[in-house]
């Protein structure tokens, strides 16, 4: 099995910035892409960045130059270092990734729980 586990959400002032962690563990061969997506309340799940093994990063028009997806592979660990939050950004941040279990295997997709990050004064 694989587990997805983040961390790092909480309340924070507009302006302020946040940094979520996702730590993947369990059989794991190697890692592909890794994700994070946001869900705000009566809104669709949106994917806001990902990165893939080689480090290329992409990023929705909402967070480019605000957000920042980064991952340590011999962690297993993806993160989202998040500035200049907005009320808007308030949403539960979730992670994903495509995990190989075994060369044997092809890679499939792994979510995490979930991390609530609420941006209010």
């Amino acid at each position: 099995q694989v587990q997805l586990v983040e961390s790092g959400g909480g309340l924070v002032q507009p302006g302020g910035s946040l940094r979520l962690s996702c730590a993947a563990s369990g059989s794991i061969f190697s890692i592909d892409y890794m994700r994070w997506y946001r869900q705000a309340p009566g809104k669709q799940r949106e994917l806001i960045a990902d990165i893939s093994r080689g480090g290329t990063t992409g990023y929705a028009d909402s967070v480019k130059a605000r957000f920042t997806i980064s991952r340590d592979e011999a962690k297993n660990t993806v993160y989202l270092q998040m500035n200049s939050l907005k009320p808007e950004d308030t949403a539960v941040y979730t992670c994903n990734a495509d995990v190989r279990r075994s060369v044997l295997v092809a890679f499939d997709a792994y979510w995490g729980q979930g991390t609530q990050v609420t941006v209010s004064s």
